[in-house]
């Protein structure tokens, strides 16, 4: 049975990166129940801290797809890494297994005395406020959410990743040879479409600029419907609706669905060079090293550094609930390398890239994604 919640040691923590490619941790013996028991969160301070704060401490509560998704998760967990080991504070973190969890595991946490805790994911959203709203000493960060009026000490971290998938969806029509291009998402959430339309609008850019007749399988941002495995974890999904973006033609896949998409990026593998795809959250090349020779480029997302900057923050006594947003303007949100694709991405089609890159800071381009913060 799985656990409610599992415990990341801060010696092995602290051995992760974006590279990471190890199993989860082991479960604890004699856990069980629908609750975290009061021992979910685990502290130590960080070896050799730039600065020391030792009665400081930094939680957090991964969603269900794990500290070591190789996406969204793993990076937002680096910048709690990255705060503790400059900081030199004590740690507490939540790993959930599903998403019944996400209250009692937040609640695990404030029973350790966390000072800060940075929930990961826009299905914590309302447990993250609820909990904010009831500890007001707490200082809160949510990653992958927004608020339209958050309590003093709530924090939305959020990224407007239809700027660089908007990139990535140029990229991919001038890259395909099917004509044919293909995305699916894990939910049909705002954190998850908002990929897919800015995908979208980058492949009928390219068309309205080339007059070309690139399509689009898997999500269409006007009727905001397409494909979904509905669930960010399971591989096999992923694996097997990224066969059936392929079955439709498609030579380029845009999975958005953390661990599940996984599945996709084994499907191109496997095809020898005929697919390929573009990885979202991190720079797949780095988080998911293994699948390199099959992705072309990935949409990244600075969780890192904004979860870092939030922890920063509560620390030096600077936490406001200003919240912040990633964008190709202030770096928060990019498209990565070409990797060993470089020499395959024409130059012509890189300069492009990089035009439209500036037009969007310029505002010359406009997003239209519903789900655009």
């Amino acid at each position: 049975m799985k656990k409610t919640a599992q415990v990341v040691a801060l010696t092995s923590v602290l051995a992760l990166s974006l590279a990471a490619c190890g199993d989860r941790p082991k479960e604890n013996a004699g856990a069980g129940g629908s609750s975290p028991s009061d021992e979910a969160a685990s502290s130590s301070a960080a070896p050799s801290p730039t600065a020391s704060n030792p009665d400081f401490k930094a939680c957090m509560v991964s969603d269900s797809g794990g500290f070591d998704d190789k996406s969204f998760n793993q990076t937002s967990h680096d910048g709690l890494v990255n705060a503790v080991k400059k900081l030199g504070l004590k740690t507490g973190e939540v790993e959930s297994q599903s998403d019944s969890e996400y209250a009692d595991n937040i609640a695990a946490l404030l029973r350790e005395d966390c000072n800060a805790i940075v929930t990961v994911g826009f299905l914590l959203g309302d447990a993250t406020e609820a909990a904010a709203k009831k500890n007001p000493d707490v200082d809160f960060a949510i990653v992958d959410y927004g608020y339209a009026k958050p309590p003093k000490n709530l924090r939305g971290l959020s990224f407007n990743t239809a700027e660089p998938s908007f990139m990535a969806g140029y990229l991919a029509a001038g890259m395909t040879k099917s004509g044919v291009v293909g995305t699916f998402g894990g939910a049909k959430i705002p954190t998850v479409t908002i990929f897919m339309d800015g995908f979208w609008e980058g492949v009928q850019y390219w068309n309205k600029q080339k007059d070309d007749s690139v399509q689009v399988v898997g999500w269409d941002e006007k009727s905001q419907s397409g494909s979904f495995t509905d669930d960010f974890e399971d591989k096999i999904a992923g694996q097997d609706t990224a066969d059936n973006l392929m079955s439709q033609g498609a030579d380029i896949i845009f999975p958005v669905a953390g661990p599940a998409g996984l599945g996709a990026l084994e499907s191109a593998q496997a095809t020898n060079g005929e697919v390929n795809a573009i990885w979202v959250d991190t720079d797949g090349c780095l988080s998911a090293a293994e699948y390199c020779d099959a992705i072309i480029s990935s949409v990244m997302k600075g969780m890192d550094v904004a979860v870092e900057k939030a922890i920063s923050d509560s620390v030096g006594d600077k936490f406001t609930s200003d919240p912040y947003v990633g964008t190709l303007d202030n770096g928060g949100v990019q498209l990565a390398p070409f990797h060993e694709f470089d020499g395959d991405v024409p130059q012509e089609l890189k300069d492009e890239l990089d035009t439209i890159k500036q037009d969007l800071v310029d505002g010359k381009i406009k997003i239209t994604s519903p789900s655009a913060p």
